[in-house]
């Protein structure tokens, strides 16, 4: 008998949504043949959840679970707008959500769907709720943040999400500062890619820095001033996308930076954007 991979497992737990246990043992009972295994697991009454595999789960929902300290985000994929908008559906975003934030081991898409939910296996879960809703479910992102404390917002109806911790805020008026910034990164244009300069992706320093100096070639500046130039506008840049550099959405006049400085002078703390997650739906494969 042909040893059999976890690599394969994985590979074919994926593709027909059986639980991993199962999609081992028909791999071992055809000598780790993939094609049959599918076929085997067909016959063995997963049918269901093969024939969904590979339907496009271009809808869905973002679910947020907050528990003070701790915040998680999952982004559920479907078929359609109306499953997405059913109990069911909606009831287990938000389980799924709660799981991540209650345990830290939850934080990425493989260790959720091992966890257990409600006694029994997160996959097996979104199985029972393929074979009840009649589509296909996929588990696309899983988030989480730590902080002083946590905030989210769900906004279109659960087609964006935003988690914020904080580091040094407390009570109610923390709570409402970071739903606050939570609302901010969801309305935010152009959205923030890092808190700060320094957690901006260098490529996309360097994309952007290509662009503005091809631009300022083609504009016929003297080559004397091209590199000024361009340092000018990847600073603009720089205060476009990092969100303590931002204008408060509530408040174009206070930068996000000013606006955590007032508040901790009111308060008498120091408050800090510990991180950040912004999910919109459709816009990420799962990872």
């Amino acid at each position: 008998m042909a040893a059999i991979s976890a690599a394969a497992v994985k590979e074919l737990r994926e593709k027909t949504g059986a639980g991993m246990m199962d999609c081992k043992k028909a791999l071992s009972e055809v000598d780790g043949d993939a094609e049959k295994a599918v076929e085997l697991l067909r016959e063995k009454g997963l049918a269901k959840a093969v024939k969904r595999e590979g339907r496009e789960t271009t809808e869905g929902a973002i679910g947020i679970a907050i528990g003070g300290a701790a915040g998680g985000m999952v982004e559920l994929g479907c078929e359609t707008d109306f499953v997405a908008k059913t109990d069911d559906f909606q009831g287990l975003a938000g389980s799924l959500s709660r799981a991540v934030a209650d345990d830290a081991a939850n934080d990425s898409t493989d260790a959720l769907l091992g966890a257990e939910l409600g006694g029994e296996k997160v996959e097996e879960a979104v199985k029972a709720a393929i074979g009840k809703l009649g589509e296909n479910i996929v588990v696309k992102r899983v988030a989480r943040l730590e902080g002083s404390l946590v905030g989210g917002y769900v906004h279109a109806g659960g087609k964006l999400g935003v988690l914020v911790a904080l580091g040094g805020a407390a009570g109610d008026a923390g709570e409402a500062l970071a739903k606050d910034l939570a609302m901010h990164v969801a309305a935010a244009d152009p959205s923030p890619l890092s808190v700060d300069r320094d957690g901006v992706p260098s490529d996309a320093v360097e994309k952007e820095r290509e662009i503005f100096r091809r631009q300022a070639e083609q504009e016929g500046k003297p080559a004397q001033v091209i590199d000024k130039i361009v340092d000018g506008k990847v600073n603009k840049y720089y205060k476009e996308v990092v969100l303590l550099e931002q204008p408060f959405v509530k408040d174009p006049d206070r930068t996000i930076k000013a606006l955590l400085a007032d508040f901790g002078k009111e308060h008498g703390a120091e408050v800090t954007v510990a991180g950040f997650r912004r999910f919109k739906l459709g816009e990420s494969t799962r990872s």
